[in-house]
């Protein structure tokens, strides 16, 4: 059984309808297209699906009640796997029209490849962690959406050369910045070992843009995430991040930095 109340008692709501329909397990998956297997999951508390809550809220006509819970559910989960304060940034970055991020010691989590992610998630002691790689894979759904937004990735050569997951999972990574940096919403660039100091080894942090003009900036530390709303603290992320792309080699020294990189390993 799950820990997560949320999902206990979406799972409790799924069979207090089920059966107030005279439906069986069976009778429920075939309208819905999953297996009895499923609808048994989630009944039980232990999982559930976005894809799963809308259809439940359209077979059951119940104007978004599964959904929203569904939502709960995720928010609840949030602590275990995720700073605090992240939460509250994600449903930021689905609104910004422009990202763009600066990386200090890892890649982040919008641009890492499932194998990195699992890599970097491997300490953790979570029952959990399948189907958090699983939500920060659909968060990357963001960079080839329709109404994509505009990207600037920043990150340190250092990142490049932290040994992930070891060499395969490195070069599968490095593979996917190359690509990612192909797209023409998305640039990638790289500030050099041989810079030295720059104002961006003080620490990570990201800048999102808003159609209205506004900006936010997030940065994590000691384990508790921050959103910054407030202009002139957000001016100050805006001009460092200015300051370290002064410092980043061109899209096209970056892109090759990061092939000699792979093909070094």
């Amino acid at each position: 059984m799950s820990d997560n109340r949320a999902r206990v008692f979406f799972g409790n709501e799924l069979r207090r309808m089920r059966e107030h329909g005279g439906l069986t397990g069976k009778q429920l998956a075939d309208a819905l297209g999953c297996t009895p297997q499923w609808i048994s999951t989630m009944e039980s508390g232990r999982k559930v699906s976005e894809q799963s809550a809308h259809d439940l809220d359209t077979y059951f006509r119940t104007d978004g009640i599964f959904h929203r819970l569904w939502r709960l559910a995720n928010e609840v989960d949030v602590p275990i796997t995720l700073p605090p304060g992240f939460a509250e940034y994600q449903q930021r970055e689905r609104q910004a029209n422009a990202i763009r991020v600066y990386s200090s010691l890892l890649v982040n989590g919008l641009f890492q490849t499932e194998g990195y992610i699992r890599s970097v998630m491997a300490s953790v002691d979570d029952s959990d962690v399948d189907e958090f790689i699983q939500e920060r894979l659909r968060r990357q759904e963001a960079l080839t959406r329709r109404d994509r937004p505009h990207i600037w990735f920043s990150l340190d050569e250092g990142v490049l050369r932290r040994a992930i997951g070891g060499t395969e999972v490195l070069r599968e990574q490095l593979r996917y910045l190359i690509e990612l940096g192909k797209q023409p919403n998305t640039m990638v660039q790289v500030v050099p070992q041989t810079v030295g100091y720059y104002p961006g080894l003080t620490g990570s942090f990201t800048l999102l843009g808003f159609k209205d003009g506004t900006n936010a900036a997030y940065t994590e530390s000691a384990g508790t995430g921050i959103l910054i709303e407030q202009p002139s603290r957000v001016s100050e992320y805006v001009v460092r991040y200015d300051s370290v792309r002064g410092y980043a080699l061109s899209i096209g020294e970056s892109r090759a930095l990061i092939s000699a990189v792979m093909e070094s390993l």
